[in-house]
């Protein structure tokens, strides 16, 4: 660029003083090399422009003292609490110039021996900090803060009546003690009620809905027994009591409704039943079993089967159509599909009972129900040579974790 490019540049580059047009053209020279400046101002003594020489050697050297102003940074050492810290996702910040950059925290990476939340199968979440939003959010999850959280009622029925047909359910005691601890780790009061009929089952049940539980977040109740196929409109099955009488699943449920225990409105009533839903035996897609210890020798599963019962005495009779609740707040897992048998080991306990229990042990501190329930369905759906696999009927409004 020629000596006549630049002084015309100097004398464009704005409306303020001369001063100021003689710092923009030393920045511009400065951009071009360190040897621009000091060969521009030679040129211009050379030519006899020496005011001019001059003035652009004053404001070089003025621009030198403020760069070495600024230099000298005075930083002192940031201390941040660990309250102070927080993992969030955040968008990027917009910076203006003079502002530091605030730092972005990245989530922390789990100490060795610390379940990984990526290590977990069907129905898991990987995002931890959803599952504690979630926990911490009465608009996304129930909460269990209550100590104890609610009752646990389990109805073991293990000895029939010889009169009605049904077997002694080997093994049962095994499931009954395994939950019996597994919900009062999960800070339920349990009571247990053994070899129930049918009328002395719906009597208990609704011993327990009429008491006062104002004070509770949940409710459990579990039956183990015999079961059968039952006429319905909203929850299939019906369990048999010790004097072979069926009652229907639908019932039991509904003694817990806003009617019959006010006291729960807007909590979450949990139901687990253990017993067959029909006769059928699922063959699967194989027959090959794929669990060797569940198909040895000497194993031999029972079922929970009974044969179906529906006449104009039967009861288990669903009530009016009028009288049926709307099924909130309500959650019942069933041990089978509807119609198929539920598979029973007589020493080991029942194949649902046994993977719930170990389910709840190694994942309730972390996940919801939902999702504790879909590892059980997996994994049972995988045992022996018949084929069983658990389901459930959600009527839950929001997500439910477990005090543990």
């Amino acid at each position: 660029m020629s000596l006549s490019h630049l002084t015309l540049r100097g004398e464009r580059a704005g409306s303020g003083s001369r001063r100021d047009q003689a710092r923009q053209l030393v920045i511009d020279l400065e951009t071009r090399g360190s040897q621009a400046l000091p060969l521009f101002i030679s040129c211009l003594e050379e030519t006899g422009q020496h005011s001019l020489a001059s003035l652009l050697r004053t404001s070089s050297q003025a621009a030198r003292r403020d760069l070495e102003a600024i230099r000298p940074l005075d930083l002192k050492p940031v201390v941040v609490r660990p309250e102070e810290l927080r993992v969030a996702k955040q968008d990027p910040p917009k910076l203006t110039p003079g502002t530091l950059t605030p730092v972005v925290l990245r989530p922390e990476v789990p100490r060795p021996g610390v379940p990984r939340p990526v290590d977990i199968g069907p129905g898991g979440s990987g995002d931890v900090g959803a599952q504690g939003r979630s926990r911490g959010n009465a608009d996304l999850a129930y909460v269990l803060n209550a100590d104890p959280c609610g009752h646990c009622i389990i109805i073991n029925n293990v000895t029939f009546c010889l009169t009605s047909g049904l077997s002694t359910r080997k093994g049962s005691d095994v499931d009954c003690e395994r939950l019996q601890r597994r919900f009062h780790l999960l800070h339920f009061m349990v009571e247990v009620k053994r070899d129930l009929t049918a009328k002395h089952m719906v009597q208990a049940l609704a011993e327990l809905a009429q008491q006062d539980h104002s004070a509770l977040d949940c409710c459990v109740v579990v039956i183990l027994s015999h079961g059968c196929q039952a006429s319905h409109l909203q929850f299939p099955g019906a369990v048999y009591g010790t004097d072979g009488c069926p009652v229907s699943v639908e019932r039991i449920v509904n003694i817990f409704n806003g009617t019959g225990c006010p006291s729960l409105g807007g909590k979450p009533k949990l139901f687990f039943i253990q017993a067959c839903g029909g006769e059928q035996k699922d063959h699967g897609f194989a027959v090959v079993s794929s669990s060797p210890q569940d198909g040895a020798p000497g194993r031999n599963p029972e079922s929970d089967a009974a044969p179906f019962q529906d006449h104009p005495g039967s009861y288990d009779q669903p009530d009016a159509v009028s009288s049926l609740p709307t099924p909130s707040d309500i959650f019942v897992s069933y041990s089978t599909f509807p119609g198929f048998v539920s598979w029973r080991d007589p020493r080991r306990g029942s194949w649902y009972i046994e993977t719930l229990d170990g389910v709840f042990e190694q994942w309730a501190h972390s996940e919801d129900l939902q999702s504790l329930l879909l590892r059980v369905a997996n994994a049972v759906s995988e045992k022996g040579v018949y084929k069983q696999i658990p389901g459930c009927f959600n009527f839950l409004r929001k997500k439910l974790f477990f005090k543990t």
